[in-house]
């Protein structure tokens, strides 16, 4: 079962009817936002995009046009530690609209595209697609290497450059998008054992979770569910179990 919340509502021994109330709410709000998480890149991008264009069309005096200056590049600027969604967003929505725009005779011949439609490509997209879908038919080599973006991972002590080939930056960007950007993780078995224990499973996809995080996650589970709660996942590419048992951490690979 994908949906965590809904099965710990529904099945918990321990849940008076008023708890069950405010989880059910507190799902019906996260399934109302859940378009959005999906498509969290594409709307900020978008919005940057037409924040721009507007703005621009504005007959602005300097002293407007040097503080909107200010604003926006606080927004979309690139960042050193992260990902800016605004950024990668706007980027390839621009992409976008200069290649269908100005298609070249590859694509004039092959495609049938033809030049100036680099806007209505642009509503296209942003009527079909979600983030996966956006960045795995949108982000080219050329947008890759102009953005400079590249894969890097904790080796150690120090966090180093492990992979520049801009399909396996794309195929990382489409993973960190899948589910929402949320981990995926599933029910596996809520009678583990014939215990009543609670066994989920990380539907592993290249990306870790976040240890620190998920240890502090897996308290409030007991507490919802009322007995062990085991986690299944994967760290450095070997399968481990984390358990919390009402009372410490126990971890150990499989």
């Amino acid at each position: 079962e994908k949906d965590v919340m809904w099965f710990i509502q529904e099945f918990s021994e321990v849940l008076t009817d008023w708890q069950r109330d405010i989880m059910s709410m507190m799902r019906e709000e996260m399934l109302y936002f859940w378009p959005q998480m999906e498509t969290k890149i594409m709307n900020e991008g978008w919005a940057s995009y037409w924040h721009q264009r507007i703005i621009r069309e504005l007959d602005l005096s300097s002293e407007d046009t040097i503080e909107f200056a200010k604003l926006n590049s606080s927004v979309v600027q690139p960042s050193k530690q992260s990902l800016n969604p605004y950024y990668l967003g706007l980027k390839i929505f621009e992409d976008i609209e200069h290649r269908w725009d100005h298609p070249s005779k590859e694509e004039r011949e092959r495609f049938g595209r033809k030049p100036g439609m680099g806007r209505a490509k642009m509503f296209e997209v942003r009527e079909f697609d979600s983030d996966t879908s956006f960045i795995r038919n949108y982000m080219t080599k050329q947008l890759t290497e102009d953005l400079d973006l590249y894969v890097f991972e904790k080796k150690g002590p120090d966090w180093k450059i492990t992979d520049k080939s801009w399909e396996n930056i794309r195929d990382q960007l489409v993973f960190s998008r899948v589910n929402g950007g949320s981990p995926y993780l599933v029910v596996q078995d809520a009678d583990y054992l014939r215990t009543g224990e609670l066994v989920l499973k990380h539907q592993y996809e290249g990306i870790e979770l976040d240890l620190k995080y998920m240890e502090r996650t897996l308290p409030y589970l007991y507490k919802l569910w009322g007995r062990t709660v085991h986690l299944e996942t994967r760290v450095e590419d070997k399968p481990i179990w984390f358990t919390y048992d009402g009372k410490k951490h126990h971890r150990k690979f499989l």
